[in-house]
């Protein structure tokens, strides 16, 4: 397993959630999504534009910022 940004990610990857890399507002707002450490998370899809990206967690899915993704360290699963 490597450690990844989640904004590095490319659709249908996935990993989990090691730590977020900031604090503050940024910080309460992305762990009351539920993006918390030791979250599963599954990327799923990048808007046309590049921004937002849309990830799967806890069973829903969630669209947010590239500059949120990129708050959040992962460690992204090996394809076996």
């Amino acid at each position: 397993m490597e450690n990844k940004l989640l904004g590095e990610f490319k659709p249908g990857e996935k990993g989990t959630v090691e730590k977020l890399t900031v604090l503050g507002p940024l910080r309460r707002r992305l762990l009351d999504m539920g993006i918390t450490p030791g979250t599963e998370i599954i990327f799923n899809k990048v808007a046309p534009l590049g921004d937002p990206v849309e990830i799967r967690l806890r069973g829903y899915k969630l669209a947010i910022r590239k500059t949120e993704a990129e708050a959040v360290l992962m460690k992204k699963e090996d394809k076996s």
